[in-house]
């Protein structure tokens, strides 16, 4: 029986070429894509006070612009290709090659320039991630630094030795569904550790730094969360089952964390926040990221009401306590909503990770077992090892980037200031790049062209009272 003439190989569909499953792998990272622009492009813009967003949103935008540039140059092998050692690829300019663009790639039954475009995406959103720790103070110029050497020396270690088939957390067994590990804890922890090198924001924007504008917050927050669908159903590298349980567990799990710190948050304070709950639904995409297609849907409930508590209870109180955490000015919590988030997703998955999942994602494996399957079965051993390689996974990701991003930071500062200076501080957006977010009369603009300027309304009403 002949093939349809749509499924029939040709040079622009090779036997090895899953159609349906490229098309997923693209939209998907599309997706993914879309969180960052217009997504934390938005979301950055309009919860920081007004003389930030300008500077907030265009943080963002140049991170995504810069890592595909450097990601595409040599970023890709570096995280994905030949190993230089057991924790680093080796750089490769060949990447934009015809010939390795257009051959299969080491996943998936699709293209190397899909897998590219694919990677690029979680990578560009990492920095983008760092950025919200360092709103309203990092001089712009020491960030178009930052971005590309943190993206060089830090991210490409993070998903070689986690992602990488050659990898060797990869191979000692450290599950990360999606980028717990590799984005999150990442950007959790090199966030605060920019944040510290950096230095705060002038008192009068740490005592009160309001949005300025709540519902574009929610807008930005919404493109997050759907655009979370391509997040972790793209990371089986195909349109398979455990991409389906891996987005409704994403949005069980979401729902639950959103819910149950808007109930702390009324319990303690006595009003819903809407930030707050921006902030509970972060933690809830963060947490289940690294057990996404792993855990069964009651795990991702549970999961749920941990990641709206724990993040919930070191924001709130635990923050107030310590004084380095005091003393250090992470402008949107990112070590909270997504070190602390990112971590505790690990660990439950360690716990609650099924073998039968694990075998969708992983192969044929038996050393993959969530502890409370592994007693169930009475492999407790194997278990516990998974706990252990977990945390193993936790202390390289903190190691790896607070000594990489301190480096980084101190190199920077011998070449340009980390820290704007004290006038563009008080001024924000007009004194960096000259613009405002909102043209408003009362700001000053007086629009004397405009039929709402000063001088023509004043002219009509003078027509008006002759």
């Amino acid at each position: 029986m002949s093939l349809p003439s749509s499924l029939l190989p040709s040079e622009g569909a090779p036997e090895w070429l899953n159609k349906g499953d490229n098309s997923w792998q693209l939209t998907a990272a599309t997706l993914v894509g879309l969180q960052s622009v217009p997504g934390l492009v938005i979301l950055y813009g309009s919860i920081v006070k007004k003389k930030w967003a300008v500077n907030s949103a265009f943080m963002a935008l140049y991170a995504f612009a810069a890592v595909l540039i450097c990601w595409c140059i040599w970023g890709f092998r570096m995280a994905f290709g030949e190993p230089l050692l057991p924790f680093w690829g080796r750089p490769d300019a060949n990447v934009l090659e015809q010939k390795f663009l257009l051959a299969q790639g080491f996943a998936g039954l699709y293209p190397n320039a899909t897998l590219v475009y694919f990677q690029f995406v979680f990578a560009a959103i990492t920095p983008i991630l760092i950025a919200g720790s360092l709103l309203g103070r990092m001089n712009f110029k020491a960030w178009m630094l930052f971005v590309p050497l943190w993206l060089t020396f830090s991210y490409t270690i993070g998903a070689f030795s986690l992602w990488s088939p050659n990898g060797f957390l990869f191979k000692a067994g450290v599950m990360d569904f999606a980028g717990g590990y590799v984005i999150h804890l990442s950007s959790g922890i090199a966030g605060l550790t920019a944040a510290y090198w950096v230095g705060p924001r002038v008192a009068k924007d740490r005592e009160r730094f309001p949005p300025n504008n709540i519902l574009l917050t929610l807008t930005g927050a919404g493109l997050l969360w759907l655009g979370w669908t391509g997040f972790n159903g793209g990371a089986p590298y195909a349109a398979n089952l455990a991409a389906s349980i891996a987005i409704v567990n994403t949005h069980l799990c979401t729902a639950t964390s959103l819910l149950v710190w808007l109930f702390l948050d009324m319990f303690y304070f006595s009003k819903p926040s809407v930030i707050g709950a921006v902030q509970g639904m972060i933690t809830g995409l963060v947490c289940i990221t690294p057990a996404a297609g792993l855990v069964q849907p009651w795990a991702a409930i549970i999961m749920g009401v941990l990641s709206g508590s724990i993040p919930w209870f070191t924001m709130m109180v635990l923050h107030r306590k310590i004084q380095f955490l005091k003393k250090v000015d992470d402008t949107l919590a990112v070590f909270h909503t997504h070190g602390i988030a990112g971590s505790l997703g690990g660990i439950l998955t360690g716990i609650l990770a099924d073998p039968r999942l694990n075998r969708l994602f992983f192969g044929d494996n038996p050393s993959y077992v969530g502890l409370a399957y592994a007693i169930k079965m009475g492999r407790a051993t194997a278990g516990l090892r998974q706990i252990g390689m977990q945390f193993a996974g936790i202390g390289f990701i903190i190691a790896l980037n607070v000594v990489i991003t301190s480096v980084i930071c101190l190199l920077i500062k011998v070449v340009v200031p980390l820290r704007l200076s004290e006038e563009e501080l008080q001024v924000g957006d007009d004194a960096i790049h000259g613009e405002d977010a909102y043209a408003v009369w009362g700001d000053g603009e007086t629009y004397e062209k405009s039929i709402h300027g000063y001088e023509n309304f004043a002219s009509a009403k003078a027509e008006e009272m002759a």
